[in-house]
């Protein structure tokens, strides 16, 4: 890849023809499960811009709760949240009467949770836009680039295909930053030489890059700070033959600590710091299952192993997936299935 990324400017111009024949509240734009801030980042900013380019309002859906250190952003506070009982009804209603769904950052509508089968069978027409490998085949027109650092970095250059008759509005680059620098951990992963200059480009507008850093890195309770400690002293258990670190956050700590969501967000990547660890592991209790994140330095594909053990996948070095299972066994069935797949040299 070159300095930035290449739009195909014949699809950036088929986006704009849908978006703009869309009637009045009917775009639909959608994200992914356990949102985080690249996809409300992605969320808000395409919103933004098509109120400024178009005059129209879009409908932004997740499938649950976001963290509330993201509710800076933009127009949050009008996001529709699947798993809220009230909210149910207006986004079946809103998808079911769609001319335009725009599905962003995640390849496949298994992410949409309980939403997949609504979005499927919707009429309306259909844009994928994401940076995870292997995307189904549900959308009519796929941006799909797995060599930008996040979905909000990819909408940007969407964006700027379509030349300087469709500004992007201020919002939208505060938006968009936002969610390439959270996808990034701050330009630490996962960045091209497009990262950069996309950066570049909104520092040149003016954008408070240290304010955002302030919302994003400075606005956590102290009972998520005090939950970090007990899973670094506590509950991090280092597997040195492995080079390998893993972290079970439980049900009885959420309680401990009074966990809200968002709070656990970041702690697979502190075992990373570690000269000696290569590859971290958090499984997170939820209600019917144990979430899994994986990260690694180096070789090792933790998308391989996601993908092969814990019913996920995603990128190379990050990737996230699920296990059904006692919380108790899954440190257990971690360190095995990791030595047989380091044994397998995949």
């Amino acid at each position: 890849m070159g300095a930035a990324y290449i739009v195909d400017s014949e699809k950036a111009k088929l986006f704009y023809g849908m978006a703009s024949e869309a009637g009045e509240g009917k775009t639909v734009i959608v994200g992914h499960h356990n949102p985080d801030g690249d996809c409300i980042g992605c969320l808000t900013g395409m919103e933004a811009w098509l109120e400024s380019a178009f005059g129209k309002k879009g409908v932004m859906i997740v499938p649950d709760n976001f963290p509330d250190y993201l509710k800076f952003m933009y127009s949050t506070d009008s996001i529709l949240v699947f798993s809220r009982q009230k909210d149910r009804s207006r986004i079946g209603e809103a998808i079911a009467r769609a001319d335009l769904i725009i599905c962003m950052d995640f390849s496949a509508l298994s992410r949409t949770e309980g939403m997949g089968e609504l979005i499927s069978k919707s009429g309306a027409k259909k844009v994928l836009i994401d940076h995870h490998p292997s995307p189904e085949t549900f959308a009519g027109l796929v941006f799909s680039e797995t060599e930008v650092s996040s979905a909000s970095e990819l909408t940007w250059w969407i964006l700027n295909a379509l030349g300087p008759d469709s500004a992007i509005p201020f919002k939208a680059k505060e938006s968009l930053y936002t969610g390439m620098m959270t996808d990034t951990n701050n330009f630490c992963n996962t960045v091209y030489p497009s990262t950069f200059l996309m950066a570049s480009q909104i520092a040149d507008a003016g954008v408070d890059r240290e304010k955002i850093q302030m919302e994003i890195m400075n606005s956590f309770s102290e009972d998520r700070m005090r939950l970090m400690g007990e899973m670094l002293l506590n509950r991090m258990r280092m597997y040195p033959d492995l080079k390998a670190a893993v972290m079970v956050l439980d049900k009885k700590a959420k309680e401990q600590f009074n966990y809200r969501d968002g709070d656990s967000e970041g702690f697979v990547n502190l075992p990373l710091k570690i000269k000696e660890v290569e590859i971290s592991a958090l499984f997170t209790e939820t209600d019917g299952f144990i979430k899994v994140s994986l990260r690694s330095k180096g070789a090792v594909s933790v998308n391989r192993l996601c993908r092969r053990y814990f019913n996920g996948g995603g990128h190379e070095r990050a990737s996230g997936g699920r296990l059904y299972m006692p919380v108790e066994e899954v440190e257990g069935f971690f360190e095995k299935c990791l030595r047989e797949f380091l044994h397998s040299g995949e």
